[in-house]
């Protein structure tokens, strides 16, 4: 079982992620097919995810507080350097994003742990699934990127 989310992240990062990754994933109470065809529910849950299967609220809540303590850990693993809260709450929604094996091996992990002040910039470059360009991505990066340069958060 994972270490609570705030104990990875600080109240504040799991604030905000609590907040943000929500809306970015969307909150759906069924098991359905992602853009491009995992199967996923609730608020971007995968692990378990059943293809129509109904979901409470409370589930969900469950899954995504859950789901969030693991991709914090996973995240937390690949990065050695320090973090403000902006750019461990943006590297935990990306990493809950794209996955901890993509993280790990990103740029903008290496940037991170490089304590390169324009490592931000990394999230740009994430705006594809399935070989398209996805305007869902477009809003999530950039909003990452914003909580990531504590422009918002």
């Amino acid at each position: 079982m994972s270490r609570p989310l705030y104990m990875t992240v600080g109240a504040a990062g799991a604030a905000i992620l609590a907040l943000y990754v929500p809306q970015f994933e969307g909150v759906i109470l069924r098991g359905y097919r992602d853009p491009i065809g995992i199967v996923t529910a609730c608020a971007g849950h995968t692990a378990t995810a059943v293809l129509g299967r109904p979901y409470t609220r409370e589930e969900c809540e469950t899954l995504l507080v859950e789901d969030l303590a693991e991709h914090a850990e996973g995240a937390m693993s690949c990065v050695d350097a320090p973090l403000s809260t902006g750019r461990a709450a943006a590297a935990v929604s990306f990493t809950f994003n794209v996955g901890v094996n993509a993280f790990c091996n990103s740029t903008f992990a290496k940037r991170l742990n490089a304590e390169d002040p324009n490592a931000c910039e990394e999230l740009d470059k994430w705006v594809y699934a399935g070989g398209q360009k996805l305007p869902g991505l477009v809003t999530r990066r950039r909003t990452e990127r914003a909580i990531c340069e504590e422009r918002i958060g």
